[in-house]
């Protein structure tokens, strides 16, 4: 790792970083505040973190933005966010897309109102062609519904049992055209993996920190970048 001014940069940056964004309702309620002020704080934060990784290397940034347990949520909460989600669009996209970023979405759009599926859509579109840094956005997405999401194509496209193994499989995942996760980091200290990108993070290198995600900022994206750049990446394999 190199040293900058007091600060460290590792020189072993992943390629590719997955974030799940916790403790936007936990940093309101510190606060006195409604549980959406605290995702829409959340949301005001994804530019700083976006331009962060662009400025670090990181090639793609994945963010856990909606899953499909979200929708037990209260439906005020859920209409929140939904909201949140059309105005980030409205506000971010036309800057991202300068600065030559790509959009893409896994999960699925069904349950969005068609307005915001076509923002979606146009988004995606928008980017397609852009080379900057890749930005995954999860939303209506689970891990175990992808899994089964996969097999219900492979199945129906005839393979033979004999034919299946985990490369095939990668290729029917949402995630088939974008590597698997070097470290994936979850705000707030909680130590689960909740139904994120499962098939994906077998080998992946995880980060806790204790920080609530609108709080987390390039020093702490930093710090997670140093920690994964003193660890050995073994892929099942011995210590060389």
């Amino acid at each position: 790792m190199t040293s900058k001014g007091n600060s460290q940069t590792p020189e072993n940056i992943p390629r590719h970083v997955a974030i799940i964004m916790d403790g936007n309702g936990r940093w309101a309620k510190q606060r006195g505040l409604p549980r959406i002020a605290g995702h829409r704080a959340g949301t005001e934060n994804l530019r700083n973190i976006i331009r962060a990784s662009t400025e670090f290397g990181i090639e793609y940034l994945t963010l856990y933005a909606f899953s499909t347990e979200n929708w037990s949520r209260p439906k005020a909460e859920v209409t929140g966010l939904m909201n949140i989600l059309s105005d980030v669009i409205d506000r971010e996209m036309a800057e991202l897309n300068k600065e030559g970023a790509r959009l893409m979405h896994i999960g699925h759009l069904d349950g969005l109102s068609k307005n915001l599926q076509d923002k979606v859509r146009h988004a995606i579109d928008l980017t397609r062609d852009n080379k900057g840094i890749t930005i995954v956005l999860a939303f209506n997405y689970g891990g175990r519904d992808e899994i089964i999401h996969a097999f219900k194509h492979l199945l129906a496209d005839d393979i033979k049992a004999e034919d299946v193994n985990a490369e095939l499989i990668s290729k029917y995942m949402f995630t088939r055209d974008i590597p698997d996760p070097d470290l994936v980091i979850r705000t707030s200290g909680e130590q689960r993996t909740s139904n994120f990108l499962t098939w994906q993070t077998v080998y992946s290198e995880w980060c806790f920190p204790k920080v609530y995600w609108p709080d987390f900022n390039k020093e702490e994206l930093r710090k997670a970048l140093l920690d994964y750049a003193d660890r050995d990446r073994r892929f099942g394999g011995l210590e060389k």
